[in-house]
């Protein structure tokens, strides 16, 4: 729990500008390949090129395993085998954060622990559940996760995936007394919200944006980082507008937000493995299909996005 001397308003005499956290920047969620159009294993090589490509296109750090990645379609072996491979694509050159989520607490804490051990510098967590969850079940879930591993735990909020809604008072409170729970990624589309969580923690609880609509308006209100799937298809653009951001000019950053606007809006209207996979391929990168029931882009969509690749 964080004492009251951490959370006091009073200023040291030589007061020092604050670190900026080790996640920040563009947050670049890979994808997960698989053999077989979608039903066979995981592509380990094409998923370790996707990867090297990420990190060196100049993205600041990498998720692998969000919704993204397909988390909630893979067995043990197989999230085990995307962190892996993960890991050692990276090979330390950026920061990893991977994501746990189950809707047991006991299999969300195996694969955090697993996480942890194999590199990773942080863990990701969804509350997903079949039955609602009350604010309690929520913070013991959080807690028992917290206790198993020594690495941060970034709380996931986006129930319009996960069915459970996480306010920003539950998650000011489980910062304050969990001490892994140390960032929040707010996938609502709400900035209201983003707004909320920095008033309650006095601005000490960094903020990611996980909504790909609302990334400039959340970038301006103090998002520390943007959580994206964007940077597959198109990395340079969604650095720039994060640049631009922090730089103040926020002329250029609105140019670019318009800019990429239409793609953001295309790739999660239209599922973000679906159609972040079938941008892969337009651009002669394959990368497979989705795990059914998943369905490839149709060719419709296809056309719609070539059309949005052409025009960028």
């Amino acid at each position: 729990m964080r004492s009251p001397a951490e959370r006091s308003s009073s200023v040291p005499d030589s007061p020092k500008p604050p670190k900026p956290p080790k996640f920040h920047g563009i947050i670049a969620y890979p994808i997960t390949p698989f053999t077989s159009g979608g039903s066979g294993g995981i592509d380990t090589k094409t998923l370790a090129a996707l990867v090297d490509r990420l990190v060196t296109s100049g993205v600041h750090a990498i998720a692998p395993l969000g919704s993204t990645g397909e988390l909630a379609y893979l067995d043990e072996s197989e999230f085990d085998t995307v962190v892996d491979t993960t890991l050692t694509a990276v090979n330390g050159r950026l920061p990893v954060i991977v994501g746990v989520s189950d809707v047991t607490t006991a299999k969300t804490v195996r694969r955090a622990q697993y996480a942890q051990q194999a590199g990773a510098d942080a863990v990701m967590v969804l509350p997903v559940s079949y039955w609602k969850l009350t604010e309690r079940e929520i913070a013991q879930h959080y807690r028992s996760i917290g206790e198993a591993i020594d690495i941060p735990i970034m709380a996931y909020n986006n129930p319009a995936t996960s069915g459970v809604d996480m306010s920003p008072e539950l998650l000011v409170t489980m910062f304050d007394n969990i001490d892994n729970v140390t960032m929040v990624k707010e996938s609502t589309g709400d900035l209201t919200r983003m707004q909320r969580i920095a008033a309650l923690s006095e601005g000490k609880l960094p903020f990611y944006n996980g909504s790909n609509p609302l990334v400039l308006d959340a970038l301006k209100a103090g998002a520390s980082g943007w959580c994206t799937a964007a940077p597959n298809l198109r990395p340079q653009p969604c650095i720039d507008l994060y640049q631009a951001v922090r730089a103040g000019d926020l002329d250029k950053a609105q140019h670019l937000y318009d800019d990429l606007k239409p793609l953001l809006r295309f790739i999660v209207d239209g599922g973000l493995a679906t159609t972040v996979k079938a941008g892969l391929d337009l651009l002669g990168f394959p990368a497979g299909d989705p795990r059914p029931p998943l369905l490839p882009l149709d060719e419709q969509g296809r056309a719609e996005l070539q059309q949005l690749l052409v025009s960028a």
